[in-house]
């Protein structure tokens, strides 16, 4: 009995030995199977994924910063930061603008939209009557939608001058100050000032 419980202990010994030794060389005492190159491939794409979607988190997180610096010097209203323009541009030029500083032109989609950005073109611009706003018709006449050609819900023109009016020569929409923030349809070449509008997620 004591021989076998020496034999026992031995082996018991050797045993743990072994997997000592195997996690200190990090090697096994039985031989592994080697890793099939797709695997390796499989783990570096998958690393390259995770570092692709950190980027995008941080490029999100830069533009969420770049965002509140907007909101900051502007205002926001609902799901949108409003910022008036510091120039006067035709509607091309002052949208162009807009997309430069991340937005577009400012496109009302309802009353209280609309509303706010009348107060806000009065408090930072005053003294401007009219502002360009991201609507327009030059795809097809009489047809007024938005500056990325999305069908429009809310209309707030100024029937009492029965707008719009201007036909095939005026296609781009402006919001008026002399009318409470009636819409009138005037030249897209004409000079006005504008607000920039950007949408935070």
């Amino acid at each position: 009995m004591d021989v076998s419980m020496a034999h026992l202990r031995i082996l018991v010994f050797l045993l743990i030995s072994a997997v000592m030794l195997d996690k200190t060389t990090g090697q096994s005492t039985r031989s592994k199977p080697a890793k099939p190159k797709k695997a390796k491939g499989k783990d570096e794409g998958d690393l390259r994924a995770q570092i692709n979607k950190l980027w995008q988190e941080v490029n999100s997180l830069k533009e969420m910063q770049a965002l509140q610096t907007v909101c900051l010097r502007g205002t926001k209203v609902h799901k949108k930061c409003y910022l008036a323009s510091n120039a006067s541009k035709h509607f091309h030029e002052a949208n162009e603008d807009c997309i430069a500083r991340g937005g577009t032109l400012a496109i009302p989609r309802d009353m209280d939209e609309n509303n706010a950005l009348r107060d806000y073109g009065k408090k930072s611009l005053p003294g401007v009557s009219d502002l360009w706003i991201g609507i327009n018709d030059m795809m097809k006449e009489g047809k007024f939608v938005d500056i990325n050609g999305m069908t429009l819900n809310f209309f707030n023109w100024d029937r009492s001058q029965k707008q719009p009016n201007g036909g095939k020569r005026e296609n781009c929409a402006m919001l008026s100050q002399s009318t409470q923030g009636k819409w009138l349809d005037d030249v897209c070449r004409s000079v006005k000032r504008y607000i920039c509008e950007f949408l935070i997620p």
